[in-house]
C-alpha cells in the first residue's frame, strides 16, 4: 500500500492542478474587466471597484454554506457545482454585455464568484492533506504557480480576443459606437469559456476523483458549536484575518494596476495584470525550492510582509515620469518602457505570492476534525478582495488620488508581519 500510495495521489493532484488553472483564469480576469467597464461604462474609481467588490463578497455569503454543501454532496461533487455556478455567470455576461446595464455585470461577477467560493473550499483541502502538513506550503505554492500563471495568460488571451480591434482608444473620448462595439465584443469570448468550464466540470464529476473522507460526519453540518470552537484556536482566527487583508492587497496590486495604467496614459493598460502575476509566479517558484528546505514557512511569511511595506511605500511616494526599473528590467528585452509606480506595483506580486501558501497550513494546524470549517472560514478570508480594492477606490477619490490611494495597503501588511511574527504561534487567547 505504501508503494501505491504516489501512484494514487497524482490523479488527484493533476486534476485540482487544472482547477487551480481555471480559477486562476477566471478570477484574474478582473485586472483586464475592471479597466474596460470602466472606459466603456464611464465609471468613477469608486464605481469600477465595485466591479471587485461584488465578484469577492460573494465569499462572505458562500463560504459557510459550500462547505454544508460538500459536506452534504462530496468534495468532487462540490467541484462539479462550483463550474456548473461559473458557467451560469459566464452566461450572464452576455446580457449585460448587450444592455450595458452597470447592475447586470455586477451580479454576474456575484455569481461568479459564488461559484470559484465552492470550488476553491472543495479543492484547497485535497492540497493540505494529500502529504505531510509541513510541505503543504511546497505543494499550494505548485497550484499557486498554475493559478497565476493563468492570471498572466488571462489578460493576454482578454486584449486579443477583446481589445485588439480598439487600439488608441484609451487616450481617447469614445463614441456610442465605440461603445456598443467594445461591449459587444464582450459576448463570445464569455460565451466559450462558460461552456468550456461546463465541460470541464461534467468531466469533473464523471472523472475518477476518489473522495477526501469527511472530518464530521458522525456530528453533522456547520453549526455555530463548530465555528466558535474552530475560532476558539488563535491561530485559525488570526489566520482568516490575515488572508482577509493578504488578499486585499493581492487584488490591488494584480486588478487595480490596469485602472492606474489607464489613468496614467498607458495603451496595454489591459495586460498590465499579467506583469503583477508574472512576479508572484516567479514567487511561488522560489517557494518551491525554498520552502522548507531552506526556510520555514513562518520566516517566508515575515520576509513577504516587510518586502510588501517597502514597495507599498515606494509606490505612493514614487515618480510617475521615472521609467528607470523598466529601463532596467524590460527595455533592454524589447519590453514597454512603464512608470516606476507600476513597476512597483506589478512587483508586490513577489511579496505576495509565499503569502497563502504558508497562512494556510499554519492556520490549518492542529484543526484535525475541524480542517472543513477551518478552510471554509480561511475561504471566507477572501472576502478582503472586496474591502482591499473598495478601499483604495474611496482613497483614490479624496485629495490622496489614485496613486495615494496605495496607501490603504501598509496597515495589511503590518498584520501579515504579526502573524509571521506572533499571531500563528498562539494556542490559547489567554
Amino acid at each position: 500500500m505504501t508503494s501505491d500510495k504516489p501512484k494514487s495521489n497524482a490523479l488527484p493532484m493533476a486534476i485540482v492542478a487544472v482547477l487551480f488553472f481555471i480559477l486562476g483564469f477566471a478570477t484574474w480576469l478582473n485586472g483586464s474587466l475592471m479597466p474596460y467597464l470602466k472606459q466603456i461604462l464611464q465609471l468613477t474609481p469608486f464605481q469600477a471597484s465595485l466591479i471587485l467588490f461584488s465578484f469577492y463578497i460573494a465569499v462572505t455569503f458562500t463560504a459557510l454554506p459550500s462547505a454544508t454543501i460538500i459536506r452534504k454532496v462530496g468534495y468532487k461533487n462540490g467541484m462539479a457545482l462550483g463550474m456548473a455556478t461559473m458557467m451560469v455567470a459566464g452566461l450572464l455576461f452576455i446580457p449585460a454585455a448587450q444592455t450595458q446595464i452597470f447592475a447586470l455585470f455586477l451580479f454576474a461577477q456575484l455569481v461568479m464568484g459564488s461559484g470559484i467560493t465552492l470550488l476553491q473550499t472543495a479543492v484547497n483541502p485535497y492540497v493540505v492533506r494529500l502529504g505531510p502538513e509541513e510541505s503543504a506550503a511546497a505543494r499550494i505554492s505548485v497550484m499557486g504557480i498554475l493559478n497565476k500563471g493563468a492570471g498572466v495568460i488571462a489578460p493576454l488571451v482578454f486584449t486579443a480576443l477583446i481589445l485588439s480591434g480598439f487600439e488608441g482608444h484609451s487616450t481617447e473620448v469614445l463614441t456610442q459606437a465605440s461603445i456598443d462595439e467594445m461591449a459587444n465584443s464582450l459576448v463570445l469570448p464569455y460565451l466559450g469559456m462558460a461552456i468550456f468550464i461546463g465541460l470541464l466540470g461534467f468531466a469533473v464529476k464523471k472523472s475518477s476523483l476518489p473522495e477526501l473522507p469527511s472530518e464530521d460526519e458522525e456530528e453533522g453540518a456547520n453549526s455555530k458549536g463548530h465555528i466558535k470552537e474552530a475560532l476558539s484556536h488563535p491561530n485559525l482566527a488570526l489566520g482568516v484575518l490575515t488572508i482577509f487583508f493578504y488578499v486585499a492587497v493581492e487584488v490591488i496590486a494584480g486588478d487595480t494596476i490596469g485602472t492606474f495604467a489607464l489613468s496614467l496614459g498607458v495603451e496595454n493598460y489591459s495586460i498590465m495584470t499579467s506583469y503583477t502575476m508574472i512576479c508572484m509566479v516567479v514567487g511561488y517558484i522560489l517557494g518551491i525550492f525554498l520552502i522548507p528546505r531552506f526556510i520555514s514557512q513562518q520566516k517566508a511569511l515575515t520576509v513577504s510582509a516587510l518586502l510588501g511595506l517597502v514597495l507599498s511605500l515606494g509606490v505612493v511616494f514614487g515618480n510617475n515620469n521615472s521609467y528607470a526599473i523598466a529601463n532596467i528590467v524590460l527595455v533592454p528585452f524589447g519590453g514597454a518602457e512603464l512608470p516606476d509606480t507600476l513597476m512597483l506595483i506589478a512587483l508586490l506580486g513577489l511579496a505576495n505570492a509565499i503569502v497563502w501558501p504558508a497562512v494556510f497550513p499554519l492556520a490549518l494546524s492542529g484543526m484535525g476534525k475541524l480542517t472543513s470549517v477551518g478552510s471554509a472560514l480561511l475561504v471566507m478570508g477572501i472576502s478582503g478582495g472586496a474591502f482591499g480594492p473598495l478601499f483604495w477606490g474611496l482613497a483614490s477619490g479624496s485629495s490622496l488620488g489614485q496613486q495615494g490611494g496605495y496607501i490603504v495597503m501598509l496597515p495589511c501588511y503590518l498584520f501579515i508581519l504579526f502573524y509571521a511574527l506572533k499571531g500563528h504561534k498562539m494556542k490559547s487567547w489567554k
